[in-house]
């Protein structure tokens, strides 16, 4: 692999992103020697392990073909040489991890077999089906909820609706009853103003036929004397 930048290579971010890198494959090495040494469900979880390893190589190796577009022309050429170097590094480790990803008889271990016709292949076969049935009975579980949560909230929806209109049912009646009542309010107002009228009627009545009275006893009186 490449030399360490010195001074005059440049970027001083481009030398950590190839510190990091240099890092991360050696690791990705030891996950991919690991690997071939395992089967079945390890053998997958390496795998899995292995390629976020990878992932995170690529993406430094793109901090990396971002980074030395900043460093000066003089001494690009250098690092094009290291930064092809890690690309054919990071591209052998991919196919690796390919090949070792394709091994499905290390993946499946025992119950792997190429002859379709073997009792393994009969019972993989069978494990398969038996897995897919349980998948579409869960998509159909699924299905169901998604439809009584559908349901549910028309039904929500509905109540909703109606608790609205109840709400203005309600606020119309209490408008009319306070309508209601200033009407109630006018009509004690006028009852008492008519009684207020009739009292004082009442008081004039008796006061000209008092006066009636006493006039008719002041003729009478003057009669006879």
């Amino acid at each position: 692999m490449s030399n360490p930048l010195d001074t005059d290579a440049g970027s001083e971010l481009f030398s950590s992103y190839e510190a990091e890198l240099k890092l991360v494959q050696a690791d990705l090495n030891q996950k991919l020697d690991q690997i071939s040494e395992l089967s079945g469900e390890p053998r997958k979880s390496a795998i899995r392990l292995a390629e976020r390893t990878l992932d995170e190589a690529t993406e430094l190796l793109g901090q990396m073909r971002i980074e030395k577009q900043n460093i000066p022309s003089a001494t690009r050429s250098k690092i094009n040489q290291r930064f092809r170097n890690f690309e054919s590094d990071i591209d052998g480790q991919k196919r690796k991890l390919k090949t070792l990803s394709d091994d499905r008889k290390a993946l499946f271990g025992n119950r792997y077999s190429d002859n379709p016709d073997s009792d393994q292949q009969l019972e993989q076969r069978q494990q398969l089906l038996s897995g897919t049935e349980r998948l579409d009975r869960s998509s159909q579980r699924l299905r169901d909820s998604q439809r009584i949560a559908n349901e549910t909230e028309g039904i929500g929806r509905d109540t909703l609706a109606d608790l609205q209109l109840q709400r203005e049912t309600i606020q119309h009646t209490r408008m009319n009853m306070l309508e209601s009542e200033g009407y109630v309010d006018r009509s004690v107002k006028t009852l008492r103003g008519m009684a207020r009228r009739m009292a004082t009627n009442r008081i004039i009545t008796v006061a000209i036929i008092t006066i009636l009275v006493f006039l008719i006893f002041a003729v009478i009186y003057s009669k006879f004397h």
